[in-house]
């Protein structure tokens, strides 16, 4: 597997443990306020940390480190990753993974399998507005619905996320998302902030860009979101909103 970031500890990325996480390249999405621009369009331009030595690092943190947080990119592309998965859970760790949802085929089986403790799904946008959030207008949302029903059925504990992006999203939208996703676990909105490393910009310099100005939606307008989402879900909450 190929692995283009490594970070040795956080608190954020894997709720209500202390976790490393883990970053692969390459994605099947090409969502314009993605933070992470770099490891989706040009993944080969990171340096490439070996396998092995993520897997020392775990090995020495047994004891302190509880979790090991897979993103991207996007994960599910990465052909070993199954193997990956296994030996973190050997080593005793709990695993998380973050995927945007199109491979379905990937996250039943390891769902199935029983190798995932976790998984956060993001759902880029209400199903109408998905071609256009994602940057693919041929976007099958058959693919995605997959992904949702299999999360909701799975039992093991998930979350749906959206990063919200004013330029790309509505605040009238998320009743449509959360009747979409009614009745699920945890619901969850973030706030968009530019990274400097924003996949947009650099479809800018390059002169492939489809969107224009994208910034932040406001506290408030978010706050309205989560009222519309929260008439379908018992949990809808906020992140990294100031």
């Amino acid at each position: 597997m190929k692995i283009y970031g490594f970070q040795k500890t956080t608190l954020l990325d894997y709720p209500e443990h202390i976790a490393a996480t883990v970053f692969t390249g390459g994605c099947n999405f090409r969502c314009p306020f993605c933070q992470n621009g770099s490891l989706a369009l040009e993944p080969e331009s990171q340096p490439l940390i070996p396998v092995e030595t993520v897997l020392a690092h775990l090995r020495k943190r047994r004891g302190i480190l509880e979790g090991v947080c897979i993103t991207g990119g996007e994960p599910t592309l990465e052909g070993d990753l199954r193997e990956f998965l296994l030996r973190c859970r050997e080593l005793g760790y709990l695993v998380k993974l973050d995927t945007n949802g199109y491979r379905p085929e990937v996250l039943g089986r390891f769902l199935r399998e029983g190798i995932l403790d976790y998984v956060a799904m993001d759902i880029k946008a209400s199903p109408a507005n998905y071609g256009r959030a994602t940057g693919c207008p041929n976007c099958d949302m058959k693919r995605i619905g997959e992904s949702i029903r299999m999360l909701r059925a799975g039992g093991i504990p998930y979350e749906f996320r959206t990063t919200v992006v004013k330029g790309i999203h509505t605040v009238e939208e998320f009743e449509e998302i959360g009747r979409w996703l009614a009745g699920s676990q945890a619901y969850y909105l973030q706030a968009y902030r530019d990274s400097g490393d924003i996949l947009g910009a650099k479809q800018q310099v390059q002169g492939t860009a489809i969107f224009g100005q994208m910034e932040a939606f406001t506290k408030e307008e978010m706050e309205q979101m989560a009222v519309l989402a929260g008439k379908y879900m018992d949990k809808v909450a906020l992140r990294g909103v100031e």
